[in-house]
């Protein structure tokens, strides 16, 4: 992994705030829908339940559409339904000090934690689905099993893992605390401790220097944790590295002739931004500052916006108009070289690794469906990863999204 400088700065202390009681409503029962919430720039003061990622609007669309026989949903919820995360005979693997050191050098917890945050989403969406108790208390279980033991992580690649986990439990915790009525509250705020003291100092740390793929996993899954605990200020404080990170990652031409530089980056001249951007000396709309790496990475932080810009959506603050101009010029620049436009000489010495995964569900399924914006490349790439049956997990922090949001504005 290239990373432009590896000093962390001591993670922030953690925030306080009162653990929420769950909600009991389970997915089967009439309920009339919660009113959406209105769309402000004002800091937000009260949450929407489930609201990370989701809310039940878009829950209720993938129940109804896992049950019958269009495509790309139909498709896409047997590949959830048959995978290894969604195993009833799933086994955890907690740990108490997961450790995560860069490079290849071997680390202790790292994968089992990915996989278990990964398989109690999973579950958690196969309850909401299904109405089989057997998901939902497989969820409890995977999510139980590491509140119990897990205490830190450790080396340097923790604020990325307690972003990639933590992203995934917030979600898991957030469907079933508030649809399913067996969660012991005891049990669901030993978690919620967990997310605040194992997760939430690492994912706020400062790394402002890091290539930007970091910044906005943690900050993504800082914003869905605070959702899940009801802190006001860890919410307002992801929108704020939101706002000051995602315009330093994504170029515009409004920008200037360089790019911005990240909030509290020592970078400090114009030859190390260029060597921070890999090298690039042209900057076009839509680059973003991992292009010229691969274009794995930026699907991380494409996903991890994405992300971030539908949890605040469902809390009422509309970061989607925000970053809209840069990130439908991302999601336009990359398609069309995923989809075999001729590489300038000028733009990463010709060369591009172009290789993203599953993605831009959660991004098409805004600016296409709720904005109506037409993003024809972008769409192409996506409904081409569909037929190819790349719609299910990275195995980090990106699961199910064709059938969670394709389609789905809730």
């Amino acid at each position: 992994m290239v990373t432009v400088l590896l000093l962390l700065l001591p993670p922030a202390a953690p925030l306080a705030s009162a653990v929420p009681a769950g909600t009991t409503a389970r997915p089967g029962a009439a309920a009339r829908p919660a009113p959406a919430p209105e769309r402000r720039a004002g800091p937000v003061r009260r949450f929407t339940h489930p609201g990370v990622l989701l809310n039940r609007a878009q829950l209720d669309a993938v129940r109804e559409r896992a049950a019958g026989r269009a495509e790309p949903w139909r498709s896409a919820y047997r590949a959830m339904r048959t995978d290894r995360y969604g195993s009833l005979s799933y086994t955890p693997r907690p740990t108490s000090v997961v450790r995560c050191p860069p490079g290849s050098r071997p680390g202790r917890g790292c994968v089992e934690e990915r996989q278990d945050a990964l398989a109690a989403y999973t579950h958690a969406l196969l309850w909401y689905i299904t109405g089989k108790a057997a998901h939902a208390d497989k969820a409890v279980q995977i999510m139980d099993a590491w509140s119990a033991v897990l205490d830190d992580h450790t080396e340097g690649n923790a604020p990325l893992q307690a972003a990639w986990a933590g992203s995934s439990w917030a979600r898991a915790g957030e469907i079933v605390r508030s649809t399913y009525d067996d969660w012991p509250r005891s049990r669901a705020r030993r978690f919620a401790t967990m997310l605040r003291t194992a997760y939430l100092p690492q994912v706020t740390a400062d790394v402002a220097d890091y290539n930007g793929n970091w910044d906005l996993a943690m900050t993504d899954a800082a914003m869905g944790i605070a959702v899940f605990l009801d802190d006001a200020d860890a919410f307002d404080a992801a929108v704020v590295r939101f706002r000051a990170r995602v315009p330093a990652y994504f170029y515009v031409r409004d920008d200037g002739p360089l790019p911005q530089r990240p909030p509290h980056s020592s970078i400090g001249s114009a030859s190390g931004l260029r060597t921070y951007w890999f090298g690039q000396r042209r900057f076009v709309d839509g680059l973003a500052q991992e292009t010229c790496r691969n274009f794995r990475h930026v699907g991380y932080a494409l996903a991890a916006t994405g992300h971030m810009a539908e949890t605040a959506w469902h809390q009422g603050v509309d970061l989607y108009a925000e970053a809209g101009d840069r990130l439908r010029a991302a999601l336009t620049f990359h398609a069309g070289y995923q989809l075999g436009d001729t590489v300038p000489s000028w733009l990463c010495g010709g060369r591009l690794s172009t290789a993203m995964g599953p993605d831009t569900e959660v991004l098409l399924n805004h600016f296409v469906h709720r904005d109506g914006s037409p993003l024809p490349d972008a769409q192409q790439v996506a409904q081409r990863q569909r037929r190819h049956g790349d719609t299910g997990t990275d195995d980090l922090f990106v699961a199910w999204e064709t059938l969670t949001h394709a389609g789905n504005p809730g």
